[in-house]
């Protein structure tokens, strides 16, 4: 199922030469490749994910105003790739492991995160914003692709344990220009590894174009991996929710690794401390606009007569109260004492790391005398 390789010239080409079961405007398509893989699903399937999507992106717009008024010291905002991640999110299974990057806000919504598991991070409060063990999610990372390597490496263990567990990475375009994602596509490839990885193309990486990074289908890289790839369009949540159930499955039979890249856009700003006006213009976005994941799938519910006002109603709603809880428990978080950075490090108490705590408590008592 891998792209064909031709070189990407215009978006209106580039988005087709991605695979999609909705257009834009809502029209439901026949897709060979993919039709099977959402065969199944209801009407109250559907609306269920559309409800994931407006939460999602309620959530993102709490946490921009959240960092904009002092509250968080970083957000990354993930407007406009809705499709992509709640998609392949609500397409795993509860043992599989996910190793995200700083941008999976989605991810972690759909594997369970609580209100607080989305900022708790940000503010600082902890190393990890949510419990691993609890969402099977590993901790957002920060360094550039660094999670694909971890995600391998989770993989190989599953394969020793013979356990029907898989490993899904996220990244971004901006990643697969990182040695660490080409390493973990060698060693994912060499050992037959059971791994998705997901590059969410959002055609931005920081102020670069991908056309700077990429002139063809960043999916087209991955056969040269021995990797099998699929590239959708990323703001089609059913055609992403079948592309990760393609992969599953691949990985599950025991068949390696597979590729999914997904073609969508960042709205927003790369982090809350960049400012996106510096590099792209107003015609870009309003290209995307029209291309919004949230109302192409309104567009296909209310032709099939399967989307009230009331349950639009409802899904703001919740919204709304999940925004607040978030808000909530983002306010009411209590800092721990700056010593307490020390607290769990090691099992047992450790010499050099009792030094290092005397000789920071000191620096702290040099401002005001209290520690």
């Amino acid at each position: 199922m891998s792209p064909q390789i031709t070189p990407i010239v215009d978006t209106e080409q580039d988005l087709e030469l991605s695979e999609r079961i909705l257009q834009p405007d809502g029209t439901r398509i026949a897709n060979p490749q993919l039709d099977r893989f959402v065969s199944d699903l209801s009407a109250e399937d559907l609306r269920a994910l559309h409800r994931d999507m407006v939460v999602l992106r309620r959530i993102d717009a709490e946490g921009v105003a959240l960092q904009r008024q002092g509250q968080l010291g970083l957000w990354a905002p993930c407007r406009g790739q809705e499709a992509t991640q709640i998609g392949t999110a609500r397409a795993l299974e509860p043992q599989d492991f996910v190793f995200p990057s700083y941008r999976e806000t989605g991810v972690i919504y759909a594997r369970g995160a609580a209100p607080g598991d989305f900022v708790r991070m940000w503010r600082g409060e902890e190393g990890a914003g949510h419990d691993p063990n609890a969402l099977r999610v590993a901790p957002l990372q920060i360094i550039i692709g660094a999670q694909t390597l971890h995600a391998v490496g989770y993989a190989l263990g599953i394969s020793h344990d013979g356990t029907d567990e898989v490993a899904v990475t996220y990244f971004g375009d901006g990643a697969t220009s990182q040695g660490d994602v080409n390493e973990a596509m060698i060693f994912a490839s060499s050992y037959r590894v059971p791994v998705v990885f997901v590059c969410q193309n959002n055609h931005w990486a920081i102020s670069e174009p991908v056309a700077v990074q990429s002139q063809y289908p960043i999916a087209g890289r991955a056969p040269g991996f021995g990797i099998p790839s699929l590239r959708v369009d990323g703001n089609d949540v059913l055609a992403c929710l079948a592309a990760m159930r393609w992969a599953l499955e691949h990985a599950r039979s025991g068949k390696g690794p597979t590729y999914i890249e997904a073609v969508t856009y960042r709205m927003g700003p790369h982090t809350t401390a960049d400012d996106p006006t510096r590099y792209r213009n107003d015609d870009e976005l309003e290209e995307w606009r029209r291309r919004d994941p949230i109302a192409r799938l309104e567009a296909h519910l209310r032709a099939l007569g399967e989307l009230s006002d009331e349950h639009v109603a409802e899904t703001e709603a919740a919204a709304d109260a999940m925004a607040r809880e978030m808000r909530a428990e983002c306010l009411g978080m209590v800092t721990r004492p700056p010593l307490a950075v020390f607290d769990g490090v090691y099992a047992e108490p450790h010499s050099g790391l009792e030094r290092q705590r005397s000789e920071y408590a000191a620096y702290l008592a040099s401002f005001d005398g209290e520690v």
